[in-house]
C-alpha cells in the first residue's frame, strides 16, 4: 500500500436480542481472534441487541464468568441496534434468524452485510446460536464453544471478502 492510500478499517457488527449474551461474547471470541492473527488494526467489532431491555448494563454475569475462564474479557455495555448502524458497519452478524430479521425490518442493509452466525460453522452445529439466558450454565459454555468454532471462519471470510492485509 502506498503512503497516500489508508487502510479502511472495517466495521463487524454481532447482534442478538438484549445485547448481553450472546453477541457481547462473539465481541470478546472474535477480538481474540482478530489480535491472534494481527488484524487489531484493520478491523474491529462491536456488539448490539435488537431489544433495548439490558441498554447500558454490563454483560450477564453467567456469560462474563464463562468467557473469562476461556480468556475472553467481556467489558461492552449493552446496547440497542440503531438505523445508523445498518450504514455504518461492512458486517452485522446476527446469532439467529429472529434476530436476522429483526435487522432487515429495522432498515436497508448492504447487499450481503447481514448474515447468520453460523454460516460460519459446520453442518454439525445449529442454525440458530441458542439463547443460553433462561438455562444453566451449560448453556453459556455451548454459546462459547459456537462462537469459537465459528469465529475462525468468519475472520477469514472478512479477510478475503474485503482484501485485508494479514
Amino acid at each position: 500500500m502506498g503512503a497516500s492510500e489508508t487502510a479502511k478499517t472495517i466495521k463487524v457488527l454481532a447482534v442478538c436480542l438484549g445485547n448481553i449474551c450472546r453477541s457481547p461474547a462473539a465481541e470478546g471470541v472474535l477480538r481474540t481472534v482478530i489480535e491472534q492473527k494481527g488484524l487489531t488494526d484493520r478491523i474491529v467489532v462491536d456488539s448490539a441487541g435488537t431489544a433495548s431491555y439490558h441498554v447500558g448494563r454490563p454483560a450477564d454475569s453467567r456469560m462474563r464468568a464463562a468467557a473469562n475462564e476461556r480468556g475472553y474479557p467481556l467489558d461492552s455495555m449493552a446496547r440497542a441496534l440503531s438505523p445508523r448502524d445498518l450504514r455504518d458497519f461492512d458486517f452485522i452478524i446476527a446469532m439467529d434468524r429472529d434476530n436476522l430479521r429483526a435487522i432487515h425490518q429495522l432498515g436497508d442493509t448492504r447487499q450481503g452485510c447481514a448474515r447468520l452466525f453460523s454460516e460460519f460453522l459446520g453442518p454439525e452445529w445449529p442454525r440458530d446460536v441458542p439463547d443460553p439466558y433462561y438455562g444453566g450454565v451449560d448453556g453459556f459454555e455451548y454459546v462459547l464453544d459456537m462462537l469459537e468454532a465459528g469465529a475462525p471462519a468468519l475472520v477469514e471470510y472478512i479477510v478475503n471478502e474485503k482484501g485485508v492485509q494479514t
